[in-house]
């Protein structure tokens, strides 16, 4: 079999093509404190400056070896972008949403008209380009963001998951408004350089919400984006926290080719929900990836790949103590998988 370039070969496996073997990335953020302190790029720096959060994702390659280069870190620079107060982050912990912007309909009309050069989304967009530039013709050029469900919370507050249940013309036209912005933010990554998209909708979760909210409020705007991305030749990963078995087909039929599922839900299981999106996962960031050997680690990763998987993976972000070696291990054992 043909022996493919990294960037051949995720797009390949994420389109259901014939790979000579499985890529070996992270669809979720790659940063940790060793990688920070090899390259000389820190959190919370490298979240707010172009150069810096590309030297970052650099060394998710150079240092510890994923065949990718994945931006950004966090999920908190949409919800800053409109004005949203923010818990500044540190070296060692992401930002988070502390304050937020939208109570009605009149709220949603003043975010209208905004320039997506601007905030951290415009130096999110800069540093594709700089990594675009230097691997864009040999490794995947990950551009990632948060998913339009979730930033619909994150603007509206814990007030969103009772918006939905009892006004509904308010709930829609903030997920017409966020999803708008999400697809223009995808193009506007995709035009800097980035060759995969990753939403990351941690609270449009079918556990928390049931099927006929997820259906009506999650899947037709995850699928703008998709079918968004789609025009454009760019496969589209989606992933959402919690045990997601029971509302895996509902996520597939939103049009995504990649399902990240973490370490709640059994890989095998969820192999079998879908019909022709990639399942990508599940190492427990946490209890596996961070507190285990390299040993124990490959030996998880074996039962993970055994189990059916598409892309061995963390299954949520990576924490960012995790030994790079640990990294490695899972690394290995995907570069060592045949199709």
């Amino acid at each position: 079999m043909t022996e493919y370039t990294p960037k051949e070969r995720l797009s390949r496996a994420l389109t259901g093509q014939p790979v000579d073997r499985m890529p070996a990335v992270s669809v979720t953020q790659t940063g940790t404190v060793e990688q920070m302190e090899a390259c000389g790029s820190f959190w919370p720096e490298a979240n707010n400056d172009a150069e810096k959060m590309a030297t970052l994702a650099e060394a998710g390659h150079t240092v510890v070896g994923f065949e990718a280069v994945r931006v950004p870190f966090d999920i908190t620079a949409e919800a800053e972008f409109f004005g949203c107060e923010i818990k500044a982050g540190t070296k060692e912990q992401q930002p988070s949403v502390v304050g937020h912007v939208v109570k009605t309909v009149e709220d949603i009309e003043k975010l209208k008209g905004y320039d997506l050069s601007e905030g951290r989304v415009g130096v999110v967009c800069d540093a594709i380009k700089i990594l675009a530039d230097k691997y864009g013709n040999e490794l995947p050029i990950m551009g990632s963001m948060i998913g339009p469900f979730s930033l619909a919370q994150h603007i509206n507050g814990d007030e969103w998951f009772m918006a939905i249940f009892t006004d509904e013309a308010f709930s829609l036209a903030l997920m017409e408004f966020t999803t708008g912005f999400c697809a223009a933010y995808a193009e506007k990554m995709v035009e800097s350089g980035a060759d995969t998209m990753v939403i990351i909708d941690p609270t449009a979760s079918y556990q928390l919400i049931g099927a006929e909210f997820y259906e009506k409020f999650v899947v037709p705007f995850h699928r703008k984006i998709a079918d968004a991305m789609h025009k454009l030749n760019v496969p589209v990963v989606l992933h959402i926290c919690g045990d997601t078995t029971q509302g895996l087909a509902l996520m597939e039929s939103s049009g995504v080719d990649g399902i990240s599922v973490d370490q709640n839900v059994d890989a095998a299981v969820a192999v079998g929900k879908v019909e022709k999106s990639v399942i990508i996962g599940n190492l427990d960031p946490v209890n596996m990836l961070w507190n285990k050997t390299p040993e124990e680690i490959k030996a998880q990763s074996q039962k993970v790949i055994d189990a059916g998987i598409g892309l061995l993976a963390p299954g949520c972000g990576i924490v960012s103590k995790t030994p790079t070696v640990n990294l490695q291990a899972m690394i290995e054992m995907a570069k060592s998988h045949k199709y």
